[in-house]
């Protein structure tokens, strides 16, 4: 019997892409760029099975397409938010996606924005590129203490909770979280993790907020103009979430205005575009979505898809089948 035909819509590491090719007729995007929309219709009118990830816009416009032979969509990422679930249900789709496996290098990014905002480590660094440093002195580049402050978390999934243990447990950082989802007290206490009833009041009561929140329409600019207003002006913001969580044009007023300390951003919205006013900032760290950019966080996110294909094709429910 043939095998089933699975195309990736961007290069995967070397270690997977050959796992794939000895179980599955592999098609590969050996460009390594975004496709068009003609491109993912094509690739699903000609494939068993698509693997997507985070810079393939499936929405209704590409998923109502005729003549439609996938199966499946084995996403390579944990968040899926541009996969329109809705219509790959109308069209018999099962999606699935890597979670976990990316848990632990997401959280140690989070941590290093947090770090590198409070500390002006990226200022630091561009100085000394230009050389314009001239030498230490008392009152040069004064940051921030991490030790003891208040951390807010938005969401509190895998995620928030393995970077509030490194903020807890490393740092004796106070930890507050807010979510629809509070886990039982004995999490939170192993954590040393508070619950907050709003968003609002946690936003007024953190030193700093990190976003663990999912994307998509219910969280769309969650962080609006508004909701940055109440946070204190010596408070700082990290996003390693998805970049519609904030409504970034306010986000650049309140950062070039001061009333926030500042920000460390790995998402944007509508990236790989970043607005020029956002680059122009000194309190502001910016990273190319590089949450789970490790060999080993990327081998283990393809092994996991490769896994969801295999019980998929063997008629098995994929384990991490999310419609």
């Amino acid at each position: 019997m043939s095998k089933p035909i699975v195309v990736l819509t961007r290069r995967w590491p070397a270690s997977v892409e050959e796992t794939l090719r000895g179980l599955f007729d592999l098609r590969v995007n050996l460009a390594d760029e975004p496709w068009s929309r003609a491109e993912l219709r094509e690739a699903l009118c000609t494939a068993d099975a698509v693997c997507p990830t985070v810079t393939d816009p499936l929405d209704a416009s590409v998923l109502d397409v005729d003549g439609m032979r996938a199966r499946v969509l084995a996403n390579f990422g944990v968040g899926f938010n541009h996969i329109d679930l809705d219509a790959a249900g109308r069209r018999g789709l099962t999606v699935t996606n890597t979670p976990g496996v990316l848990t632990e290098c997401t959280a140690d990014l989070a941590m290093t924005l947090l770090l590198m905002t409070a500390r002006r480590a990226g200022e630091g660094e561009r100085l000394i590129r230009a050389e314009r440093w001239t030498g230490w002195c008392p009152t040069q580049m004064l940051g921030t203490r991490v030790a003891g402050k208040t951390l807010g978390l938005v969401g509190f999934g895998r995620i928030a909770r393995a970077v509030a243990r490194r903020a807890h447990h490393g740092f004796g950082m106070r930890v507050m979280f807010n979510t629809p989802h509070p886990p039982p007290a004995d999490v939170c206490a192993a954590l040393g993790a508070t619950p907050c009833a709003s968003l609002d009041e946690l936003l007024a009561s953190a030193d700093f907020v990190s976003l663990h929140c999912p994307g998509g329409a219910a969280t769309r600019h969650l962080l609006d103009a508004r909701r940055l207003a109440l946070m204190k002006p010596t408070a700082f913001l990290v996003n390693t979430a998805r970049g519609d969580v904030i409504d970034q044009e306010a986000l650049v007023r309140v950062l070039a205005d001061a009333r926030i300390a500042g920000a460390g951003l790995d998402v944007f919205d509508g990236e790989p575009a970043v607005p020029a006013a956002l680059k122009s900032l000194d309190n502001v760290v910016l990273l190319p979505h590089l949450g789970s950019a490790t060999q080993e966080t990327r081998i283990a996110m393809g092994m996991r898809a490769v896994l969801n294909l295999q019980d998929f094709f063997a008629g098995r429910t994929p384990r991490d089948r999310v419609r």
